[in-house]
């Protein structure tokens, strides 16, 4: 039996080997190449002579990646607050009420998500410009919430649904009313579903390009997909060892969310927060 798993096991891994390789060869690619010498960058070698840890200092300094980073940080993290705040209401009314076109409001969402923000850029460039709200992080942080909010209610009432009412009902026959059921019962049953949709708006918003671009013009103000953009676009000699070097810092802060929260997006795949 074991050696039967085995074999089943090895088979499994060289059927999914080429997929792996797939997704981890451009990653291969990029912490090498941040790690090289410029004069080795285009060489056609594998392995860098000389590992430059330097790189990554020079491109801290050089490349303005620090105020991007924490404009980056300030985006994300207030975009993910401001949509799970309005999100869990929104999401817990269309799991537990029933009213008059909850389904088609339920359609709503997610037709939705169909919509491209590329498809609204134009739309949304004229209102902020209107309201005079261009070259504002708050304005990247209001847009970016209102995209996510269908998202994040869309995930999270179908994982409400799925938490039985009879534990609000006792709390309620304890003397709670509906809010501290929700607070004391509710959410922290709701905790790996919260999680797991914290994390996907946290993602959408750090990685968001264009809207941070149609909307942003001072270099102060750039978050890091701007940033790292910035480093090869318009420029005659790209310095490829500090793009790469950049693009692998930017990823750091997504990853350690994700081995933050592992436990809770394990449990929340499993219990169904994502259907």
């Amino acid at each position: 039996m074991n050696r039967r798993k085995l074999l089943r096991s090895l088979l499994l891994w060289a059927l999914l080997s080429p997929i792996v390789v797939a997704i981890l060869f451009p990653y291969a690619v990029m912490i090498i190449t941040a790690f090289k010498a410029p004069t080795e960058v285009h060489n056609p070698t594998w392995w860098p002579s000389e590992w430059r840890w330097r790189n990554f200092p020079e491109m801290w300094q050089t490349s303005g990646f620090a105020p991007a980073l924490a404009n980056s940080l300030y985006v994300s993290g207030m975009t993910t607050l401001g949509a799970v705040i309005v999100s869990i209401p929104a999401a817990y009314a269309l799991s537990r009420f029933r009213f008059l076109g909850r389904g088609a409001f339920s359609q709503f969402l997610l037709v939705s998500q169909m919509l491209s923000p590329i498809v609204l850029v134009i739309g949304l460039f004229r209102l902020v410009a209107n309201l005079g709200m261009i070259d504002n992080l708050s304005t990247l942080v209001v847009i970016y919430a209102a995209f996510n909010i269908a998202f994040c209610v869309w995930m999270l009432q179908s994982y409400f649904s799925t938490i039985s009412r009879d534990l609000e009902e006792a709390a309620w026959l304890e003397g709670a009313g509906r809010f501290r059921t929700l607070v004391v019962v509710f959410l922290p049953l709701a905790a790996p579903a919260i999680a797991v949709t914290a994390i996907f708006a946290f993602i959408g918003a750090w990685n968001e390009f264009v809207i941070a671009l149609t909307m942003l013009r001072r270099e102060e103000n750039y978050t890091l997909p701007i940033r790292v953009f910035s480093l090869v676009a318009g420029r005659y000699t790209v310095d490829w060892q500090y793009v790469m070097a950049a693009a692998f810092a930017a990823s750091v802060p997504v990853a350690a969310l994700f081995a933050w929260l592992q436990r809770y997006l394990v449990r929340g795949l499993a219990l169904g927060a994502v259907k």
